[in-house]
């Protein structure tokens, strides 16, 4: 399916500092792919996912969604393909109660009031949140407030998730509550993450970025056992890994 295709093809991107954020990235996620973008600090991961959906567009280089590329003309259109997921809950959440915040998105699409809260209650209940739907967004917890960003997102039904550290704030419970959502999205996924092994629980694929270009590109559980290369990338073997 091609709308649920995203391409990087030679994507550079300079900051207006002129430093150089990405280089040259070159890389393909089809239909179904869950794929673990990884990498130290100021690797480019977070540059990276912010061109998947026109928050940032390349210096040079052509990034696609769909068939389309990403640019002014078509980045509205392609924001309601590609769901982002920011590593900061508080960034996503702005209404007066959780309801509002889920349903925000999907009555900017057009839909008629009930319709936007149905798909919102529905959201909320695949994360385990329809409970909080008439909480202040600023009441609640870290967890909490990861689970419901991540429904505003899935209630703009999207056909490419894209997340950015998405369990940084999050209990082990709730992490664990997430692996098993993410495992449940069965469309496209592109999740960058210090949590290796997150990335070893729910991607199948793993990118790994140095100094903003593609270090090593393969099967997640081949890369992220691979403990010379993830050194070598100022990474460590997963925690599950290390263990054995």
């Amino acid at each position: 399916m091609s709308h649920h295709l995203v391409e990087f093809r030679d994507v550079v991107y300079r900051y207006p500092d002129a430093t150089e954020a990405l280089r040259g990235v070159t890389f393909r996620v089809t239909h179904g792919e869950a794929v673990g973008i990884v990498g130290a600090n100021g690797a480019g991961k977070s540059t990276l996912l912010l061109h998947t959906n026109g928050l940032l567009l390349p210096t040079s280089g052509t990034v696609i969604v769909g068939e389309l590329p990403v640019g002014k003309k078509t980045r509205a259109g392609i924001r309601r393909k590609v769901g982002f997921v920011f590593q900061n809950p508080d960034d996503q959440l702005f209404m007066p109660t959780v309801l509002e915040d889920v349903a925000f998105g999907p009555r900017n699409l057009g839909l008629p009031h009930r319709e936007a809260e149905e798909r919102a209650c529905e959201a909320l209940r695949s994360v385990g949140a329809l409970e909080l739907r008439d909480k202040p967004p600023h009441h609640l917890s870290g967890g909490q407030k990861s689970a419901v960003a991540i429904a505003t997102v899935l209630a703009m039904e999207p056909d490419i998730l894209v997340m950015d550290e998405p369990a940084a704030s999050l209990d082990p419970k709730s992490r664990r509550s997430l692996i098993s959502l993410l495992r449940r999205f069965s469309h496209s996924k592109i999740i960058a993450s210090h949590d290796l092994d997150l990335v070893l629980d729910v991607c199948s694929r793993c990118i790994v970025l140095r100094d903003g270009a593609v270090s090593a590109d393969g099967p997640a559980a081949e890369i992220l056992s691979d403990r010379e290369l993830l050194e070598a990338n100022h990474l460590e073997l997963p925690l599950s890994l290390q263990r054995r």
